[in-house]
């Protein structure tokens, strides 16, 4: 059986030593979803933006940490994670979307980081990110 996209999770438990949030569906599948997949690809306005294009590119979140998870009434949670980010909610659609096409955005995330020049690890910033190279200076 397919749990219905609206389906309720009937566990969520949060795994910080190995930064995973494991979800349960009433069908019996479990998803184990990466936190610093679950901050890039935030629902948040501050991510998602307010047009439907592609996502705000978020860098620097590997060690990102969720210091609680609350629910918000009996259609989502709120990850509040330890850089301080808490404005997304996750609702039940939402989860089990980002769960479906963890593979697919994950790789596109690793492939926007590279092209922009940016990385998963926090205080690296790359050469190539800062533009060395593609200006001259005025005389």
């Amino acid at each position: 059986m397919v749990a219905a996209p609206n389906a309720v999770p009937t566990d969520i438990k949060l795994h910080r030593k190995s930064r995973l949030l494991e979800v349960v569906w009433p069908d019996g599948r479990v998803d184990s979803l990466p936190l610093e997949y679950l901050r890039v690809y935030s629902p948040s306005a501050e991510v998602r933006g307010h047009g439907g294009g592609e996502t705000m590119l978020v860098a620097g979140k590997r060690e990102v940490n969720i210091s609680a998870v609350e629910p918000v009434g009996r259609y989502a949670v709120r990850l509040k994670f330890d850089d301080g980010h808490d404005s997304g909610l996750y609702s039940w659609p939402t989860l089990r979307e980002l769960a479906d096409n963890h593979t697919a955005w994950w790789a596109r995330y690793e492939q926007r980081l590279a092209e922009h020049g940016m990385s998963r690890d926090r205080d690296v910033v790359k050469l190539s990110a800062l533009g060395v190279g593609k200006f001259k200076p005025v005389s």
